[in-house]
């Protein structure tokens, strides 16, 4: 972990030989990450950790800077548990940062940065310096590239040997465990054996499995989830199901359906959670939309060759089935901020004809209006259910510049639909446990939580000044209304102000 000394950035700070700590936030309302209730009180932090938390005598406690926050709510700092992003070329991240995410996850659904030299992206990583902390995950689908598999199932026992090492290494060097994104060639051609030998291998070096599920659909999503609950059960090793939802579902029973599909996993003693975004619009590539036989490896200009109008058919039902080419929101030039339906009425062409013509299943990214709000309201509600992003600084998707302030703003200050406590629990402590933040056998030191001991990954706020700007027509404004992030004690966002400050790097598990 890449340490800064505070004394290096805090411009506000004096002489520290006549302190002896670095920093007192005092007449704060605590809200500490755990879900239980506010309480006044300070937060006493020294060389990057909290010393002292709580109603205690600040008169007997020197600090170098002293911040009063009276009136305002002192909470840890966010633990985004589904990132996206190149931390060489944006590391301060401060879309993640201005919404108070102070621990971000790189290496999800199955794609993982670092390939086979892991260790070394780490140190470079660390050279560098980031704005917040970072975990690394091994992409199933990387360690499949890797090997050069073969694009099907039942692999031969060599490349399971192979993969099974990769991983190993990557966990060595600190990698938290392995993502799975089922969905997604060349995953998709994972079968069973596969997925639970590269699980086991993760439970025995005190790795985690996240999984990106094989199909989102209403009519698929019991079956893709029961299939990671089996990962789970037959390897011993913990799963996250990422960015929970279901594809065109209405009926908020249906989230019901999944949920209870979860607590019988857990009854079974699986240790199962998962995540989710607070958007109705997922964002991914425009494959997605295509069939598998269209698909990588398959010759797609053979395809439209030979079997054009099932094609053409098969386009047709699948995007009226998901709400209609008004429903399709491109992210990649030339067609960026456009609808499907406004591209097809600008060529004069057929939906499905654009699809097959002008893109293709490699040739865009997308914004798919597919799911229902109350039924992914009712995800959020969940204890089991914490809050990501799966955004970045480069996504044309407001999640990555809004989930979490969105969650302040309105399901907690419009509709109340959780308390202030309850959602910081779901952006802060319950991902840090999750992850292992807070696990002292885990991480050199934990966070996630406002305990003695914990790293101050800190933010000072007043509820009702937190705004997400992002939105789809711009999705790159930056949320308001944190006056300060502290990242291992050192500020970032200083009285609502950014600085270049990169006092973080990877968080590397133990092993």
């Amino acid at each position: 972990m890449r340490y800064t000394s505070i004394l290096l950035v805090f411009l506000f700070a004096i002489s520290c030989a006549q302190h002896d700590y670095d920093l007192l936030i005092k007449n704060g309302t605590i809200i500490d990450g755990s879900g239980a209730d506010a309480v006044q009180g300070h937060v006493l932090v020294h060389e990057g950790i909290i010393i002292k938390t709580g109603d205690f005598d600040i008169e007997t406690h020197k600090a170098a800077a002293i911040i009063d926050v009276e009136g305002k709510v002192i909470s840890p700092g966010f633990v985004d548990g589904h990132s996206r992003g190149v931390p060489v070329e944006t590391p301060r991240f401060d879309n993640f940062l201005s919404m108070g995410v102070t621990t971000i996850t790189l290496g999800l659904i199955g794609n993982s940065p670092g390939e086979d030299k892991v260790e070394e992206w780490m140190n470079d990583v660390d050279e560098i310096g980031t704005g917040p902390n970072i975990i690394h995950f091994t992409g199933h689908s990387t360690l499949r590239d890797i090997v050069d598999a073969p694009r099907e199932s039942d692999l031969d026992e060599s490349y399971l040997n192979e993969m099974r090492n990769l991983l190993r290494s990557s966990i060595n060097a600190g990698s938290f465990g392995i993502s799975y994104g089922l969905e997604f060639e060349p995953a998709s051609y994972a079968d069973m054996p596969e997925l639970v030998s590269l699980a086991t291998l993760a439970k025995e070096q005190g790795g985690i499995v996240m999984g990106h599920v094989r199909n989102e659909d209403d009519g698929n999503i019991e079956e893709a989830i029961t299939e990671m609950h089996d990962v789970g059960h037959e390897s011993g090793a913990q799963i996250n199901i990422s960015h929970l939802k279901i594809v065109y579902a209405n009926d908020p029973q249906r989230a019901e359906d999944v949920l209870s599909l979860m607590d019988e996993a857990r009854d079974r003693g699986l240790s199962v959670t998962a995540d989710v975004y607070p958007y109705v619009a997922s964002f991914t590539t425009i494959g997605i939309i295509f069939p598998e036989w269209a698909r990588l490896p398959n010759d797609f200009d053979e395809v439209v060759e030979s079997r054009r109008g099932e094609l053409e058919e098969y386009l047709r039902n699948r995007i009226n089935l998901r709400n209609g080419p008004e429903a399709t929101l491109f992210g990649t030039e030339p067609w960026t901020g456009k609808t499907l339906a406004e591209v097809a009425d600008e060529l004069d062409m057929p939906f499905e004809n654009v699809l097959i013509d002008e893109i293709g299943p490699e040739g865009a990214s997308a914004a798919y209006f597919v799911m229902n709000e109350d039924v992914m309201q009712r995800f959020l509600i969940d204890p089991y259910v914490m809050v990501s992003s799966d955004g970045g600084p480069e996504m044309r998707h407001p999640r990555g510049y809004g989930s979490f302030a969105k969650i302040i703003r309105k399901y907690v200050n419009e509709e109340n639909l959780l308390s202030l406590e309850e959602a910081i629990r779901k952006m802060s402590g319950l991902p840090a446990e999750t992850l292992g933040l807070t696990n002292a056998d885990k991480v050199d030191v934990q966070r996630g939580l406002i305990r003695e001991g914990y790293s101050a990954d800190l933010l000072i706020f007043a509820p009702s000044n937190i705004k997400d700007n992002a939105t789809f027509e711009d999705p790159h404004a930056f949320s308001e209304g944190f006056d300060w992030v502290f990242v291992n004690g050192v500020p970032v966002i200083k009285d609502r102000i950014k600085n270049e400050s990169l006092p973080a790097g990877i968080i590397r598990k133990l092993n």
